[in-house]
């Protein structure tokens, strides 16, 4: 199950740099497609509005 960003983006483009298979995307609120994330959590780890985790 992908990773997912919630309404408390910021959008500051953290997660953009360092997810690994390129499966974020700019917006008014980024968005991580779920066909291209690994679940590798990276993007999760370093967002400092914590607004990425797994869908509950």
């Amino acid at each position: 199950m992908a990773y997912v960003i919630g309404d408390d983006c910021i959008a500051c483009g953290t997660c953009i740099d360092e997810c690994p298979a390129g499966a974020i995307s700019e917006g008014e609120k980024y968005s991580i497609n779920p066909d291209v994330c690994t679940e590798c959590g990276t993007c999760a780890d370093v967002c400092p509005s914590e607004a990425i985790s797994l869908p509950a």
